[in-house]
């Protein structure tokens, strides 16, 4: 939709802070409480107003917390508040489009974390009910929100590197490796829908597709290398079924080649680096983890005559949200450049964030996945030498 016409864009052209509601934002170190919360009072334009969590008690410790008067126990009272604008769903994945639709049947605006649903239907379902509703919608897809890829996105735009040739993404994801924290379990269920694929694979393609457009043909394989974990507080192994590898390929619509290769856990080397290689020049973009939308990133580039890449900072101009720093600040700062394109976009109509029927994109793209174990590489971790 346009965002320029709707009632949440009159009330950001007003110069009036947007009322929003987390459902989600805990008191002890939820995904919301580290990135969320940081990020929304960091970005003018905004009002922290209500919160919900999974009960009335726990919520009012979290109001305490946070100073957030109202509390509720329910997703519904908040939705039902006045006070609230923008509802913004940060809870685990399963719950998404029960929570999602009880807000777009409110008619209010939602910003949902990535995934959008557990799958490709409960995310078209969305984005179906948000289209009826007319009301911005906003996915959790930050990566592209990162100054370092703003910068980037025109760099090779200006022609820095020439014509694009290739480009390769090698990332580790933390999570799906030889450990698993005690509250992390769920991830390691493929049926939750929070895997290699669908979180770090998935932002860093997303990332690199609003840079050098999107991937054609892509084809993505799996396989499982480890079948279980360690949970590192009891000692126990406990099960995992969602894969541990993932590897894709396809064309750029210039024709350059992209590949891609996650590996869970995390490696004693690089655990991000993102080549893109031209016919006049490289820009290499790394991180310390496999995270883009949560990483600091840093950036090197040479060309001409150059033969190695040099750092290269990212101009001030970029950097939207002066507030956070991009290392103490991770979590939050990409999301919080997320949040102040999403004013520029609901002032003046643009479309520099993901939406609902954006990802659904996202998902469609990575739905064709055929789950494989390739038993050239060698054994599984689990099977005895042949």
């Amino acid at each position: 939709m346009n965002t320029s016409e709707s009632l949440l864009a009159e009330l950001a052209r007003s110069e009036r802070p947007i009322g929003v509601g987390i459902i989600g934002l805990g008191a002890h170190g939820s995904w919301a409480e580290r990135s969320h919360l940081p990020a929304l009072r960091a970005v003018p334009g905004y009002e922290l107003r209500a919160l919900s969590t999974s009960s009335k008690q726990s919520a009012e410790r979290s109001g305490q917390k946070h100073g957030v008067s109202r509390a509720f126990g329910t997703a519904a009272e908040l939705v039902a508040c006045d006070e609230v604008d923008l509802v913004v769903v940060a809870v685990k994945v399963p719950h998404h489009r029960e929570l999602v639709q009880t807000a777009l049947s409110a008619a209010k605006s939602v910003l949902c974390e990535w995934p959008l649903g557990n799958a490709l239907a409960e995310a078209e379902d969305m984005a179906q009910l948000a289209s009826s509703r007319a009301v911005p919608t906003v996915v959790g897809l930050q990566a592209r929100s990162h100054p370092a890829l703003a910068y980037v996105r025109h760099l090779v735009a200006d022609g820095y590197v020439g014509e694009v040739l290739s480009t390769s993404v090698v990332g580790s994801g933390g999570a799906w490796g030889a450990t698993v924290g005690p509250g992390d379990h769920y991830v390691l269920d493929a049926a939750n829908g929070t895997t290699l694929l669908t979180v770090p694979f998935s932002h860093a393609l997303d990332g690199l597709a609003s840079v050098l457009g999107e991937p054609e043909e892509l084809r993505i394989q799996l396989a499982s290398r480890r079948t279980s974990a360690v949970d590192t507080e009891s000692g126990q192994p406990v099960p995992m079924t969602a894969a541990d590898q993932v590897v894709a390929s396809g064309r750029l619509p210039s024709g350059a080649v992209a590949t891609f290769h996650y590996r869970g856990g995390m490696a004693r080397g690089t655990n991000f680096r993102w080549e893109i290689n031209g016919s006049e020049g490289d820009l290499v973009l790394t991180a310390p983890i496999g995270h883009p939308q949560l990483s600091p990133l840093t950036l090197e580039g040479g060309r001409g005559t150059s033969t190695v890449v040099a750092p290269m900072t990212v101009p001030q101009s970029y950097v939207r949200v002066p507030e956070l720093d991009a290392r103490a600040d991770a979590p939050a700062y990409t999301v919080a450049h997320a949040y102040r394109q999403f004013l520029d976009d609901l002032r003046e109509g643009t479309s520099g964030v993901p939406d609902f029927a954006h990802g659904v994109a996202r998902h469609r793209s990575i739905e064709s996945v055929r789950t494989t174990r390739d038993r050239t590489c060698g054994p599984r971790v689990d099977e005895p030498s042949r």
